[in-house]
C-alpha cells in the first residue's frame, strides 16, 4: 500500500471537499456537467451533495438556475481562526487611520494557495474610491500584494510558492518576476499599475511577523484633481502603517 493512500474513507465528505475546492478556483458560476467533469464524478454522485451543500448555504446559485457558486460562509468561518481575527483587530485601527490621512480605500491581504484573498477593507472617508470587496482572489503572480507577499518571504516558503504559481500558469514567466520582487524589496513596498482598472496606481506594504510577510497593506491609488495627498505621501503614509501593524503584532505574540 502506498503511504500517500489515507487509513479511512469518507465517500460523502470527499465529494463534498472536492466540489468546494473546485467551486473556490472557478472564475465564474459552474453548472452541474461542469462540476460533473470538474471533480470526476457522475451527476447521480454529486446531485444530492449539492442540494445538501446549497440548504446548508455553503453554495448557492446566483442566478436562481443552475449554476453554482461558493457563498461567503468558509470565509466567515475561516475568518474566526483566532490568528486572522487577531491580524484583523489589530490591523483595523490603523486601516482607519490611514483611510483617512490619504483619502483612499486600503485593504488588507493573505496568501491562498497560489492565490492572494482580501480579508478585511477601509472604504475612502470621500466620495470617491476604489474599493476592493472583502473576500476577492486574484493570482499572486498577477498583483501588488501578491509581489510583496512574495518579496518578504523565507527562500523555502518562496520557492514552495513558485511551484504552485507554475503548476496553475505554466507559461509564468518566473525570471521576470524574480526580477521584480527584488526591486519591491530594495524600495520596500510595491508600486504597479492595477492590471484591472485603468488609472489605478496599487500601492503595497509589507506587514511582518517574525521573519516574513504575514500579509500585504494595499492601497488602489487614484489620481484625483485637487488632492492634498499624492502618491508618493500615500506611499509614506502606507508604509509606516504597515510598521504600525506589523509592531503591534510583535508586541502580541506570545
Amino acid at each position: 500500500m502506498s503511504s500517500d493512500t489515507p487509513k479511512y474513507r469518507a465517500p460523502a465528505l470527499d465529494k463534498g471537499l472536492d466540489i468546494l475546492e473546485l467551486l473556490a478556483k472557478a472564475t465564474q458560476p459552474l453548472s452541474i456537467a461542469d462540476i460533473s467533469d470538474g471533480v470526476g464524478r457522475s451527476r447521480g454522485e454529486i446531485f444530492r451533495m449539492l442540494q445538501v451543500l446549497e440548504e446548508r448555504d455553503y453554495i448557492a446559485r446566483p442566478d436562481g438556475e443552475g449554476a453554482y457558486s461558493l457563498t461567503p460562509r468558509l470565509f466567515r468561518l475561516g475568518m474566526e481562526q483566532p490568528p486572522v481575527k487577531n491580524l484583523v483587530e489589530t490591523a483595523m485601527p490603523v486601516m482607519h487611520r490611514l483611510a483617512d490621512e490619504i483619502d483612499q480605500s486600503c485593504h488588507l491581504v493573505v496568501p491562498s494557495q497560489e492565490q492572494i484573498v482580501v480579508i478585511a477593507r477601509v472604504d475612502p472617508p470621500g466620495e470617491t474610491g476604489l474599493v476592493v470587496r472583502v473576500g476577492h482572489r486574484r493570482p499572486i503572480s498577477h498583483s501588488a500584494s501578491g509581489y510583496v507577499l512574495l518579496a518578504w518571504q523565507t527562500d523555502e516558503t518562496r520557492e514552495r510558492w513558485f511551484r504552485l504559481m507554475l503548476e496553475h500558469e505554466p507559461a509564468l514567466k518566473r525570471g521576470r518576476l524574480e526580477t521584480t520582487i527584488k526591486d519591491i524589496r530594495a524600495a520596500g513596498l510595491a508600486t504597479i499599475p492595477s492590471e484591472v482598472v485603468d488609472g489605478v496606481t496599487d500601492l503595497s506594504a509589507p506587514i511582518i511577523e517574525g521573519n516574513h510577510a504575514v500579509c500585504a497593506l494595499t492601497v488602489p491609488f487614484i489620481e484625483r484633481r485637487g488632492a492634498k495627498v499624492d502618491a508618493k505621501a500615500t506611499a509614506r503614509f502606507l508604509v509606516a502603517a504597515a510598521e504600525d501593524i506589523s509592531r503591534e503584532l510583535s508586541h502580541g505574540a506570545p
